[in-house]
């Protein structure tokens, strides 16, 4: 797979997206945000950034950039997320 295969991978029509309205959205699947949710909700604050080089897969890189200016701060949360699920 190339850079260039990665540019048009969505199906997703963005232009009907951009146009609804909230009262179009459907968020019936969403649970309520409720005192049970509350009672669970964990805050958790970051406790700063470390500056790295490493190395990605290019089409993995490009991947997160097509997704954005923020595609740095996405990475950033797709690590927290995995590290989150794989502590000991």
């Amino acid at each position: 797979m190339s850079a260039s295969d990665l540019e048009h991978t969505s199906e997703t029509n963005w232009e009907r997206i951009d146009r609804m309205t909230d009262e179009e959205i459907d968020t019936s699947d969403i649970p309520p945000l409720d005192e049970a949710f509350f009672a669970n909700a964990e805050l958790r604050i970051p406790k700063g950034k470390v500056p790295v080089v490493m190395s990605v897969d290019a089409d993995v890189f490009q991947w997160f950039k097509s997704q954005g200016a923020e595609y740095q701060n996405l990475i950033n949360t797709a690590l927290r997320v995995y590290a989150d699920e794989h502590k000991s």
